[in-house]
C-alpha cells in the first residue's frame, strides 16, 4: 500500500480509544455537577479552524438531533472577533489541535478563558501551547488524526448521561475495534483510490457532495486536501442544497465527487447522485455501505461514516500525491507567508 504505515496507523488510533476512561470521567463530571446544582453548565461550544472546525460539525449535529442541550460549532477567530452573548461562566469549550500550535485556537482559547469558560483540548502533543493553555487536556499520540473518535466518546458519554444517547456503553465498547476496523477500509480502498487517482491525475476542478455528518468532511476535504494540499479547484455543497444553485455548474465532463453515509439525510445525497448521472459522466460515488465494518454494529454504523471516508479519501490522497506529483505537504502561503 502506497506511503501506509500500518502499525502508526494502529497505534496512534488505538491511542484516542484509549482515553476512553478520562473522556467518560471528564463528561460525568460535567453532568454530575449539574444535578447537584453546583456549578454545572448551560452550553457546550465546538471550537476549530479548518479543518478542526469542520470536524466538529457531525457532533453539532448528533447533539441537534438528539439533546435538548445547546451546542454549536463555531470558527475560532470569528468567536474571537465578533464574540457570543451566550458564552461565559456556564459555558464549556472543546478544543482540538494535531500540532497544539494553532494560532488561532490558542487565541479563542484565551478569550473563553477571559470569559470564565471552562476549557478542554484534544491534541498530540503534553508540552504543546494549547495542551498547557487550557483547563484539561487529553493527549493521543502525536499526529494522531482525526478526532472523531475522542469527539464521539465525549458528546456520545454526555448525552447519554442526560439520558438522551442510548446505546452508548455498547458503542463505546465496539470503538476499542476500531483500528483494527479501519485499518480493512484502508486495504479495502486501496485500489479504487489508486483508479481514481490515475483516472483524475489531470483533473484541475472537482465538485463534491456530502451531507449529514458527512458535510464536514466534505467541507474539509474540498478546503483542507484538494485546495491546501493539492492547489486544485473545488466546489463544495451540501447534499440539501444542491439544487438552490449550484448545480448550474454541473456540466458532461464535471468531476462529481459524492461522499454517501448511512444517517437519515441518505436519501437527500442519493438524490443529487440521480441528478448527476444525467449531466456528468463523471461521477465517482465514495459510500461507507460498501466496507464490512466488522465487529460495528448496524445501528451504529451512520456516527462512523466520517472516520470511514476519511480512511478512504486518505488514500485517495496518497494517489492524488503520487500521479500528480505534488507533495501533501508543500504549501505557497499557509504557515508560510504573513497573514
Amino acid at each position: 500500500m502506497l506511503g501506509f504505515n500500518e502499525p502508526e496507523f494502529l497505534s496512534q488510533l488505538a491511542s484516542t480509544v484509549a482515553l476512553r476512561p478520562r473522556i467518560e470521567e471528564l463528561a460525568d463530571h460535567l453532568v454530575e455537577e449539574g444535578a447537584e446544582g453546583a456549578e454545572g453548565f448551560d452550553n457546550l461550544f465546538l471550537v476549530g479552524a479548518g479543518g478542526t472546525y469542520a470536524q466538529m460539525w457531525p457532533y453539532e449535529q448528533l447533539a441537534r438531533r438528539c439533546s435538548t442541550l445547546p451546542v454549536r460549532a463555531v470558527i475560532a477567530a470569528e468567536l474571537v472577533a465578533s464574540g457570543d452573548a451566550t458564552l461565559g461562566e456556564r459555558s464549556v469549550a472543546v478544543f482540538t489541535s494535531v500540532s497544539g500550535t494553532t494560532e488561532d485556537s490558542l487565541r479563542a482559547i484565551e478569550f473563553c478563558k477571559s470569559k470564565g469558560v471552562r476549557t478542554i483540548g484534544f491534541t498530540g502533543y503534553a508540552d504543546s501551547p494549547v495542551a498547557r493553555s487550557v483547563d484539561v487536556a487529553l493527549v493521543s499520540e502525536p499526529k494522531a488524526w482525526p478526532f472523531d473518535p475522542q469527539m464521539l466518546l465525549f458528546m456520545g458519554r454526555l448525552l447519554a448521561r442526560r439520558g438522551e444517547f442510548e446505546g452508548y456503553d455498547k458503542l463505546a465498547d465496539e470503538l476499542a475495534n476500531l483500528p483494527g476496523v479501519l485499518a480493512a477500509v484502508a486495504k479495502q480502498a486501496e485500489a479504487p483510490a489508486a483508479a481514481f487517482a490515475e483516472a483524475h491525475k489531470d483533473t484541475d476542478y472537482h465538485f463534491l457532495v456530502g451531507g449529514g455528518n458527512l458535510w464536514g468532511f466534505t467541507y474539509l476535504y474540498s478546503m483542507c486536501i484538494l485546495e491546501e494540499m493539492q492547489w486544485l479547484r473545488t466546489t463544495r455543497v451540501h447534499s440539501a442544497e444542491f439544487f438552490h444553485g449550484s448545480l448550474e455548474l454541473l456540466e458532461q465532463d464535471t468531476s462529481v465527487i459524492i461522499f454517501q453515509g448511512e444517517d437519515e439525510t441518505r436519501a437527500l445525497t442519493d438524490r443529487v447522485e440521480a441528478f448527476a448521472k444525467r449531466v456528468s459522466q463523471d461521477v465517482t460515488v465514495f459510500d461507507t455501505r460498501d466496507y464490512a465494518l466488522d465487529g460495528i454494529s448496524p445501528e451504529f454504523r451512520g456516527l462512523l461514516a466520517p472516520l470511514v471516508l476519511d480512511t478512504v479519501m486518505g488514500r485517495v490522497s496518497k494517489h492524488l500525491e503520487r500521479v500528480r506529483d505534488h507533495s501533501l505537504d508543500l504549501r505557497r502561503y499557509y504557515r508560510v507567508m504573513e497573514y
